[in-house]
């Protein structure tokens, strides 16, 4: 049996499984970064306005938005020596021009905190939030809690004032923070 060049078989072919009838080559830009901002993005972005964030997982989360981003727009040719090279990050987000990951991430949890601390008294998001856990903390430094979170993505927007659940009562004011972290361009 002779070797031919046909496909691999399909459990050896690491595409999704949509992707692989599809020559993928074909599609436009504008297509692939609009089927990134309705599949992908919702996908991984699932139940975001709960997460408590550290500093690293922030990282793996920018690292996994650049490489669909450099899938997407390709490599580019250098004007002076004429090879292709990868895009930089700051190229990557000129072309992109919407907000990154993380903007999205901080402006849905505000939004999130805002619904929460308009509930009731009775709710049980609203009781959390509120609430002081009974007992000993275990050794060691605390965790970062979500509402360190909120207050942290309100300094970024110069909001310093400790009681940010008072301020979500308004929500012409509280929208216009929401916005503003949306808008907010993050290092």
């Amino acid at each position: 049996m002779s070797a031919d060049h046909t496909l691999p078989p399909f459990w050896l072919d690491d595409r999704p499984p949509l992707l692989r009838h599809v020559d993928v080559s074909l599609l436009s830009k504008n297509l692939k970064v609009r089927i990134y901002k309705t599949v992908i993005l919702p996908v991984v972005l699932y139940g975001c306005e709960t997460w408590t964030l550290t500093l690293r997982e922030d990282q793996r989360l920018r690292v996994f938005e650049n490489k669909v981003l450099r899938k997407i727009f390709g490599a580019k040719r250098d004007e002076v020596t004429g090879e292709w090279r990868k895009l930089h990050n700051t190229e990557l987000h000129a072309l992109y021009s919407s907000p990154d990951i993380i903007r999205n991430i901080k402006s849905r949890r505000l939004r999130w905190a805002g619904h929460v601390a308009r509930m009731g008294e009775s709710r049980n998001a609203y009781r959390l939030l509120v609430g002081r856990p009974e007992g000993k903390r275990p050794l060691g430094r605390p965790r970062r809690r979500w509402e360190d979170n909120i207050k942290m993505d309100l300094r970024e927007v110069e909001y310093d004032d400790r009681e940010w659940i008072n301020l979500a009562q308004d929500r012409d004011q509280w929208r216009a923070y929401v916005r503003a972290a949306m808008n907010l361009r993050v290092p």
